[in-house]
């Protein structure tokens, strides 16, 4: 449970040589949600960065955790930089609330006592559970989702495959803003680069900006990965024009929709590619990507990953055909086990060996998959089916509008009515403009009634924007 620091693959190769089963967490979750993912998966070992131990010491006694190690943000650090920053986190910014955990011990205290044993062999085989990435999944409360190491390898292997062309081993430079206890950047960074000798140069906090693109001034960096929202905010950054972007070869988008204007825009500042790619976390998680030989297509996901299959059936199970949407299904050696401990959640996702995304999605003549939108976030209005990707990517074309999120609000009339919030890139822009520019765009049904603008829009860790957030504030004033 820490942020991107070396600690973090030191515990997680140590912990799998050991026959161990990794539980990725998330470090700013609150101790209810702690509480929930460490009591499901049964952990009975922690190694947390001291940030967060505080929220720790609140739920420990609910939970099966008997060993905790604590780490510092400037542990791995080399004298005096690791001096420097930890006093800085601690007693300039504040950032280690205070706390009373017995027993505890330091990462370098457990890697001291550690030389004095060896390690034991185990048994292992392909299907063993070696990694549970909880997710929300497609309903419901979160769930561990069972990867294998079959999975893992798999999903490992199909990236190489897909990189190793336009890459030399042993050579390449990787931006790694995403966190590794998310499943892209856990897959990608520290499986498939790490397994060709990348050099990945870890972000601490990819929200500070600065902080990124000193990164990328500091290395030739030839690979990043990361999400629209990121893509968008550095494109648009005073900075980024002081950034050599010579070495890069590939970026690659994932995790939400890469819209067409930040794609355009980003490559027009770096003079790379921005290549979407598909995954889900139950699917270990890469599933489709866009090929990097000039053939790749804006506006979708790519093609299917070595040795998968992709189909979409309807609301019956039944298989449509080219430039039909309906929900996508995946099949493939990445696709999870199960959920841990819900065999009734497996079987609603996992049906005759297909997983079932909960993503609307059509596959175009030549192949290339297309993501329409979430099946929970469709806004159905008068009967008609509305997807806020394409109201979003529509928006944020426009030259004023920085970020948006499209919502469906309850409307007497229409059932749904499209809500859009913006943050703006010139304080110029009006709703009434908003409005109109939609007209000229989208049709009637489609067109936002409501327009809020907001200086921030809520994100996961991972910069995801998150619709379900701004549904649950609405509602809330409805009720209020």
């Amino acid at each position: 449970m820490m942020p991107n620091l070396l600690q973090y693959p030191i515990v997680l190769f140590g912990a799998l040589r050991a026959g161990l089963v990794i539980v990725n967490t998330n470090p700013l979750y609150t101790p209810r949600e702690m509480r929930h993912q460490f009591s499901d998966s049964g952990a009975k070992a922690i190694v947390i960065a001291e940030n967060f131990a505080a929220n720790l010491e609140q739920i420990l006694a609910d939970t099966n955790i008997k060993t905790v190690i604590t780490t510092s943000i400037g542990e791995m650090l080399g004298f005096p930089k690791k001096q420097i920053v930890n006093f800085v986190v601690r007693s300039i910014r504040k950032m280690v609330p205070k706390y009373n955990i017995p027993n505890t011990v330091s990462f370098s205290e457990a890697i001291k006592q550690g030389r004095r044993f060896s390690l034991k062999g185990h048994n292992s085989s392909a299907d063993d559970v070696i990694l549970l990435q909880y997710t929300g999944g497609t309903t419901g409360i979160s769930k561990g989702a069972m990867l294998t190491n079959r999975n893992l390898v798999a999903n490992m292997l199909q990236i190489r495959a897909w990189m190793m062309p336009f890459l030399k081993e042993g050579e390449e430079i990787a931006l790694c803003p995403l966190p590794m206890y998310h499943v892209f950047a856990f897959t990608v960074h520290c499986l498939s680069l790490m397994s060709i000798g990348t050099l990945s140069v870890l972000v601490t906090n990819a929200r500070d900006l600065n902080s990124v693109i000193k990164a990328m001034k500091d290395y030739p960096i030839s690979l990043f990965t990361g999400v629209n929202t990121l893509f968008n905010a550095l494109a648009n950054h005073k900075k980024i024009s002081t950034v050599d972007f010579s070495n890069l070869k590939i970026t690659v988008g994932g995790a939400m929709a890469v819209q067409r204007p930040v794609a355009e825009q980003w490559q027009k500042v770096t003079g790379c590619t921005l290549s979407e790619g598909y995954g889900m976390t139950e699917a270990s998680p890469v599933v489709s990507v866009n090929p990097l030989d000039g053939t790749g297509r804006l506006g979708t996901i790519g093609l299917p990953v070595p040795s998968t299959d992709v189909r979409i059936v309807d609301d019956h199970g039944n298989i449509l055909g080219p430039n039909q949407a309906g929900e996508l299904q995946v099949n493939g050696p990445q696709v999870m086990k199960g959920y841990f401990n819900r065999p009734d959640e497996t079987a609603n996702t996992i049906k005759n060996g297909w997983l079932s995304t909960g993503d609307v999605a059509m596959i175009n003549d030549d192949g290339f998959l297309q993501i329409v939108d979430r099946q929970k976030d469709m806004i159905l209005v008068s009967g008609f089916n509305v997807y806020p990707n394409e109201i979003e990517e529509y928006v944020a074309s426009h030259p004023k509008v920085m970020e948006c999120a499209a919502i469906g609000i309850p409307d007497d009339k229409s059932g749904e009515m499209v809500k859009l919030f913006i943050v703006k890139k010139d304080k110029s822009l009006s709703e009434k403009e908003v409005i109109e520019f939609c007209r000229t765009g989208l049709t009637g049904y489609k067109v936002p009634k409501k327009v809020e603008f907001r200086n921030e829009l809520p994100k996961t860790n991972v910069g995801k924007i998150l619709r379900r957030q701004l549904r649950e504030e609405e509602m809330a004033k409805r009720k209020s």
